[in-house]
């Protein structure tokens, strides 16, 4: 996917830039939640991490309504995260997981004019993850804590030439743990090894200190849309990232007994010859998860093609149909067997 590339062009060239005040950890620790985003000094700009601040990318990342996005972590300084062989790595007290959204004018030159809407924070308290949504300001100098959220209207030109639209929504705090709450704790959901080992990055981390260790088999996803990668994994990796934190044997799709993690093994509970739990508008009358062979026939397909509220999957955070995405997966569920 383009802006993986994008993303380390975006964040490159710091040692250029004058160092800023360093970042605020007391106010990260603390208990306030200060209106303006650059109260931290997290960031330069919107897409320029602060020294100190590191950037990355994931291999699939969560679908967003074709939105760019710009993602960066802070350990404070003395402390690293810890690896985990499933799930996202464990991150100190005093660490800040920060994802800025944006659309260029045009998405077939994604590096250019780009006028960034928010900034989300997932900030590591003694007390727990907190997240804090901040709307970027008109001139873009900086960004306004939205608790509320906020929508956005926004316009661009699409891959295909032809000009999109959407009200893009940012969410409000109780949104965020829509996604978030994983069985009454907010949790992180996408810096987990598997989706960081790109072959280069976690290595880089252990070596410079960021990251305690890393196992010489860590698990690593492809790249949903890397056409040299098998299309199985291809179809797991955007599953597990999109689907999987909900639909899991602990998550809060447990009770739908559709599981779509990683490490679900490919039985029915994975969705082949997966009856709906009940029957309605959710499974558009098909009768299997994912029919073997026909897309056409599988419920996964028809409620990822639905822009319904009461039928679309994932329910939250997109307005738009992720047609590339649906496309390899429909290519997938057809050549199974």
């Amino acid at each position: 996917m383009k802006q993986f590339a994008i993303a380390a062009a975006l964040w490159a060239g710091l040692a250029a830039v004058s160092p800023p005040p360093a970042v605020n950890d007391a106010l990260i620790t603390g208990d306030t939640l200060p209106p303006k985003l650059s109260a931290f000094n997290l960031l330069i700009n919107a897409r320029t991490p602060s020294f100190g601040v590191r950037p990355y990318a994931l291999n699939t990342a969560l679908f967003s309504d074709y939105a760019e996005k710009y993602r960066a972590i802070y350990v404070p300084q003395g402390q690293k995260a810890s690896w985990r062989d499933d799930g996202v790595l464990e991150f100190p007290v005093g660490s800040v997981l920060i994802k800025s959204f944006g659309y260029p004018d045009d998405l077939r030159k994604p590096e250019e004019n780009v006028r960034m809407l928010e900034t989300r924070l997932l900030i590591r308290r003694a007390s727990g993850w907190v997240a804090l949504p901040y709307v970027w300001d008109a001139d873009g100098k900086d960004a306004t804590l939205a608790r509320a959220g906020k929508r956005i209207d926004v316009n661009w030109t699409h891959l295909d030439g032809k000009p999109r639209t959407i009200s893009y929504a940012v969410p409000n705090v109780n949104q965020c743990k829509g996604c978030h709450d994983l069985g009454g704790t907010l949790t992180p959901l996408g810096p987990k090894a598997r989706n960081l080992n790109d072959g280069v990055r976690l290595q880089s981390w252990v070596k410079d200190g960021f990251l305690d260790q890393m196992p010489a088999n860590a698990p690593a996803v492809p790249r949903f849309d890397d056409a040299k990668a098998p299309l199985e994994e291809r179809a797991r990796a955007y599953l597990d990232v999109n689907c999987g934190h909900c639909h899991n044997k602990a998550g809060p799709a447990n009770t739908s007994g559709l599981w779509l993690d990683w490490n679900q093994p490919r039985d029915v509970n994975f969705g082949f010859g997966k009856r709906p739990t009940a029957a309605g508008r959710g499974s558009g009358d098909r009768e299997f998860a994912i029919a073997a062979g026909h897309p056409e026939s599988s419920y996964l397909v028809y409620r990822m093609e639905s822009l319904d509220p009461g039928i679309a999957m994932p329910e939250i955070g997109r307005n738009m149909v992720h047609t590339e995405a649906v496309s390899m997966l429909s290519d997938w569920i057809r050549t199974r067997k």
